[in-house]
């Protein structure tokens, strides 16, 4: 049994590790999904530091394993596990090689949607209007921003309007995006959400936040791309997962787990998609948690993978990245 002083001391670490939540931690990332419904939060999103995108935002595409209970453990609860799909990186997915023949048979439809990627689009920026009274601005005010399909249709749609002279990233003359939270069918619903009509420009203190902090290189927060090994685990999990198994700590544990289950050397997933690293070997961490299932859960239509786009260089004028990203949305 612990003693006391080995009690508080774990409880302090605790406590600690919640408080320093700058950059990668659980307050830097905007909850928008817990507005009160007919509630509106007003973001300004800002450009990616890593100046190689020509996006503000990066792509996540992750992949939800139900498995039956945990082996070995008597409760049958049923658990989750997160796994990135590589078609991020222009790979080949072992999950959607599989789950794409499915679509074929219609009575194997919806086990393909349960299997099928989820996106979400990773933005950043400052809160400037919050109506989450319990939200509390971390010391560095840039937050992250996880974005479901439904709001980022609408984020792009005024990429796409050829009267959009400027970027809405623009320090100086860029544009505010208010979210607002409808109901409909039971879930929450962001389509009354919209860009400002005025332009405005950031205030001296979110201009001396970006001195001070610096913004944030996107593809950072994105999973770690997985190797050979962890595409063959990804495939086992799969596969068990659609048999019906319990998840295996011993397989798998190293690499990816469910919240709250120990890998095998004893550390605790805090989160279903972060997987603190064994001893061993080095595990994937995704550094994002995921947003809630009414806001992330909106799957891409199933269709063959298409062959990966290069990326080109932005000049760094506001027209030319506008047109590029129309020309790319109009390729897809």
């Amino acid at each position: 049994m612990a003693s006391l002083a080995e009690i508080r001391a774990r409880l302090q670490a605790a406590e600690n590790k919640g408080n320093s939540n700058q950059g990668g931690g659980d307050r830097a990332i905007y909850p928008h999904w817990n507005m009160e419904e007919g509630q509106s939060a007003t973001l300004r999103f800002l450009p990616d530091g890593n100046t190689k995108n020509t996006f503000f935002w990066v792509e996540r595409a992750m992949i939800r394993l139900p498995f039956n209970g945990v082996k070995g453990e008597m409760e049958s609860k049923q658990v989750f596990v997160q796994v990135p799909c590589v078609e991020m990186w222009g790979d080949a997915c072992p999950v959607l090689a599989e789950v794409r023949t499915w679509f074929k048979d219609k009575s194997l439809e919806d086990m393909g949607r349960k299997y099928w990627k989820k996106r979400s689009y990773l933005f950043q920026g400052f809160v400037r209007e919050n109506p989450i009274a319990d939200d509390k601005t971390p010391d560095n005010p840039i937050r992250k921003f996880i974005i479901g399909p439904q709001l980022f249709t609408l984020i792009k749609g005024a990429l796409m309007d050829p009267e959009l002279e400027e970027l809405p990233t623009d320090l100086m003359r860029g544009l505010d995006f208010r979210i607002t939270k409808t109901q409909k069918g039971g879930y929450a619903d962001y389509n009354s959400s919209k860009w400002a009509r005025k332009e405005s420009a950031l205030t001296e203190a979110e201009q001396a936040a970006i001195e001070t902090h610096s913004l944030h290189d996107l593809s950072t927060f994105l999973p770690k791309r997985p190797g050979d090994v962890e595409l063959k685990v990804i495939k086992e999990m799969f596969e068990a997962s659609v048999d019906g198994q319990p998840y295996d700590t011993e397989r798998w544990g190293q690499y990816f787990r469910p919240a709250g289950v120990a890998a095998p050397g004893g550390a605790v997933a805090g989160d279903a998609e972060d997987t603190p690293a064994p001893a061993a070997r080095p595990a994937l961490k995704v550094a994002v948690p995921a947003a809630p299932a009414a806001e992330d859960a909106f799957d891409e239509e199933p269709a063959p993978a298409a062959a990966p786009v290069a990326a080109a260089k932005p000049s760094g004028n506001a027209q030319d990245i506008l047109a590029m990203i129309r020309a790319r949305q109009n390729k897809q």
